[in-house]
């Protein structure tokens, strides 16, 4: 018998080739795994036995690199082993290819600008674009052997997709949870868009501490120190701390903007700190956060000097139209030459940028939608208290970023490609009209309105929205979206909450928060029971690789040359 097996083994080490051809193996394979539906899922599986994946969808931005395929193998082998274990996996995969990170996307590949075509032209460049770039995302995912269910795909401007996200909408509205608002927003000049408090990022940036003299109404002057003098013509206010003796004389009197020659009340508060700069500060609508508490504590006069492209509007006199770069230098050569600058000291300091495109950024007024997430803090960090992360410590991060929010959820992006906002306007009171459940998805801009004349004066002017979502507010319903909530299919008793949420550390105050909230404004229930939060892969220069700013080897290339194996067995 033991020669048997030994001459049955001999035999089948000769049939097998002298040189392991990885490529036509693994291709073979995937081609099974395709054609026998070996990973798909089967829904009339008890509840109890299934396993759900809340698979990150990649956003449309640019080509995947080796930290995707690190993080997304992990993914997959807790998968495989659940499937092992006896469990029914429902593993889908997604695109987010909606909004900005498509559209700059779009714009480097086509050599275009959004606002030189139109919004039809812009988004056939979108959708052809996303599906070349999708494709090649499926491909890598194939060759590395992820074990996804193939036909559960979606992408986040699909029309399953965009229906969720307006149904969304639409309830939030009902329940009273969003709102409209004119008021101070972060704004980003070069996507020339509003964003939310998630998408900054904070930055280094080389600068000079300015001293420039303010008039006194005796004849004399103060100095002042700034990092912004672009921002004097926005200057409304002087303030220095009522501790502070050297400004005690100055209390209720006002003093002169250098150059542009109008004045301004000085005022005291206990925010100013007597040991920066000279220890007095000017106010202006707005340079930070504090000149927006202050103009709103004090009812502070209104001067907007920048428009939404950040050049400076007329109130900049001869300075109009300069970008805000451009005026600074000029200002200073303005105030250098009637001798009302004193000093210019080299720093450098910490600004807050647009983490798509490292702008720094600007606040303007504009009227926003915003979901209502201030006066939701201590339930929101109940919900995520929750659910169980893994590591354990993440949850802190998500808890903190909880505790420090300071703006409500801002959903409205002045873009051209996304999910349109599903309402109308009455021209003549501004009532809001919004959409039938039954017609969604909507596009305002092509679709008529659901009534005539406005239900609250009877005008017949009802205009569209122009505006499209934040592709957050989208990708934020991702388990409603694999659970097809308030469709016709709906699988929210089997499939919601979902078991896994598979993501990076970085979008904890993003896509973790964003989904978290979701969740609880519309289910009142967790969207899944853990959360794996992954790492990064780095560049050599041990930074964050990135898929639209690092250059990085091709995993592809890696696969073909090491196999998918090898891949996997490293990113283990």
């Amino acid at each position: 018998m033991g020669n048997e097996k030994k001459h049955s083994l001999s035999e089948f080490l000769d049939t097998l080739p002298a040189i392991y051809d990885h490529e036509q193996v693994e291709a073979k394979w995937r081609t099974f795994w395709e054609e026998e539906n070996v990973f798909a899922f089967d829904a009339n599986a008890p509840k109890e036995r299934i396993y759900s994946v809340d698979t990150p969808p990649p956003t449309v931005s640019g080509d995947l690199h080796i930290g995707h395929v690190f993080s997304y193998t992990h993914q997959d082998f807790i998968v495989r082993y659940k499937r092992m274990a006896g469990f029914e996996v429902f593993y889908p995969f997604g695109f987010d290819d909606n909004g900005l990170p498509t559209e700059r996307l779009v714009e480097k590949v086509k050599g275009v600008r959004a606002n030189e075509l139109s919004r039809e032209e812009f988004t056939k460049l979108c959708l052809e674009v996303s599906a070349e770039q999708e494709k090649k995302f499926k491909e890598l995912w194939q060759a590395v052997g992820l074990s996804c269910d193939w036909t559960e795909v979606y992408s986040t401007i699909d029309e399953v997709s965009r229906r969720i996200s307006q149904r969304s909408f639409l309830d939030l509205l009902r329940k009273g949870e969003v709102y409209l608002k004119e008021a101070p927003t972060l704004w980003c000049t070069e996507c020339r868009t509003a964003i939310a408090q998630a998408e900054v990022a904070d930055k280094e940036e080389d600068s000079e501490f300015h001293e420039i003299l303010f008039g006194k109404e005796d004849g004399g002057s103060v100095a002042i120190a700034t990092t912004r003098p672009e921002l004097l013509p926005a200057c409304v206010s002087v303030f220095y701390n009522p501790q502070d003796e050297r400004y005690k004389e100055l209390k209720g009197q006002k003093l002169r903007v250098p150059y542009f020659g109008y004045w301004v009340p000085v005022m005291e508060d206990e925010k100013v700190d007597p040991e920066k700069g000279t220890g007095i500060v000017m106010c202006c609508t707005f340079g930070d956060t504090v000149d927006i508490q202050w103009w709103q504590t004090y009812s502070l006069e209104t001067r907007v000097i920048l428009d939404e492209e950040g050049r400076l509007t007329d109130k900049a006199m001869n300075f109009k139209g300069m970008p805000l770069k451009q005026a600074r230098k000029a200002i200073l050569e303005a105030l250098r030459a009637e001798g009302l600058l004193t000093k210019s000291d080299p720093i450098v300091h910490l600004v807050s940028a647009h983490e798509r495109c490292g702008t720094p950024l600007e606040f303007l007024i504009t009227k926003q939608w915003f979901i209502k997430v201030l006066d939701k803090k201590e339930e929101l960090i109940r919900f995520g208290e929750k659910c169980r992360w893994f590591p354990p410590h993440m949850e802190v991060r998500y808890r903190h970023w909880v505790e420090n929010l300071k703006w409500d959820w801002c959903i409205s992006r002045q873009r051209y490609y996304g999910v349109p906002f599903p309402i109308w306007y009455c021209e003549a009171c501004e009532e809001v009209i919004p959409a039938r459940d039954e017609d969604l998805p909507v596009n305002p801009l092509t679709d008529k309105p659901p009534v005539s004349f406005c239900p609250k004066c009877g005008s017949g002017k009802i205009v569209p929205e122009k505006d499209v979502f934040d592709t957050w507010a989208t990708s934020s319903l991702t388990p409603q979206i694999n659970a097809k909530w308030g469709e016709k299919d709906e699988r929210m008793s089997l499939l919601f909450p979902m078991s896994l949420r598979p993501q990076a550390h970085d979008i904890i105050r993003t896509w973790a928060f964003y989904t978290i909230a979701k969740a609880y404004f519309h289910q009142k229930d967790i969207p899944w029971r853990d959360l794996m939060i992954s790492g990064h892969a780095l560049d050599v220069s041990r930074e964050k690789i990135s898929k639209s700013k690092s250059a990085t080897v091709n995993p592809r290339e890696i696969i073909k040359k090491f196999s998918a194996d090898v891949v996997r067995h490293w990113a283990g």
